[in-house]
């Protein structure tokens, strides 16, 4: 998806298909990682990831919230972006996790997850 076609948080909020397959506790950075895996002798296929994950984009002229869709043939694409998140609450998960940023990504933070579930209405 081109970034001007993006959704917005008002689009994922009116379709509860996106709400429902949200992968919350999933680190997006996990993604990027190999699916096939050798340990040791043995050649190890991880289970695919089916969903939507949110994370920070960290690369642009600012940090920046998206939502990621992930197919099952390890497809994924970015198909939303969330600008109502407060910018302290980016600051805060960015600060968090530091060490974990990979390729630009960094996973959100418990308060940013708590943050999108009230708006999504699920608390």
């Amino acid at each position: 998806m081109i970034w001007d076609e993006l959704l917005t948080f008002e689009d994922i909020k009116k379709d509860s298909y996106y709400i429902q397959h949200i992968l919350w506790d999933m680190d997006p950075t996990k993604v990027m990682e190999p699916v096939i895996v050798q340990e040791g002798a043995k050649i190890l296929c991880k289970d695919p990831i089916k969903g939507y994950v949110f994370y920070i984009e960290t690369s642009g002229k600012k940090p920046e919230l998206f939502l990621m869709m992930h197919k099952s043939n390890c497809y994924g694409e970015t198909i939303a972006k969330i600008e109502e998140i407060p910018d302290d609450l980016i600051k805060e998960a960015l600060e968090e996790n530091r060490d974990k940023i990979k390729f630009g990504i960094c996973p959100i933070s418990e308060k940013i997850k708590i943050w999108l579930k009230k708006e999504l209405g699920l608390i």
